[in-house]
C-alpha cells in the first residue's frame, strides 16, 4: 500500500477546491463550510486518495459527521489509511 502523508492529502484537498476557483487556507482549523467544502468534495478527495495508494477507504456516515475543520479531513483520512 502506498500511504499518502498528510502534506499529499493537504495538496489533493487544495487541487479539489481549486477546481472550483476557491482555495484551501493554511489554517487546519478552517471551517469546512466557510470554505466551501462539501461533501461531494470529501468524496472527490477520498477517491483522489484511494487512486493514489491504490487501496479503497472504508469509512461510515457517523465517522463523517463529526469532521467539521481542514484538520479533521486530514486526520480522518489519514487514520482511514491505517485500518
Amino acid at each position: 500500500m502506498n500511504e499518502l502523508s498528510r502534506a499529499q492529502i493537504r495538496d489533493l484537498m487544495a487541487q479539489v477546491l481549486e477546481n472550483q476557483d476557491k482555495h484551501l487556507p493554511a489554517d487546519d482549523a478552517a471551517q469546512l463550510r466557510e470554505i466551501g467544502f462539501r461533501s461531494l468534495d470529501f468524496s472527490e478527495l477520498a477517491l483522489r486518495v484511494e487512486d493514489e495508494t491504490g487501496e479503497e477507504l472504508n469509512f461510515d456516515a457517523p465517522g463523517l459527521r463529526r469532521i467539521a475543520t481542514v484538520g479533521d479531513v486530514l486526520d480522518f483520512l489519514v487514520e482511514l489509511q491505517h485500518q
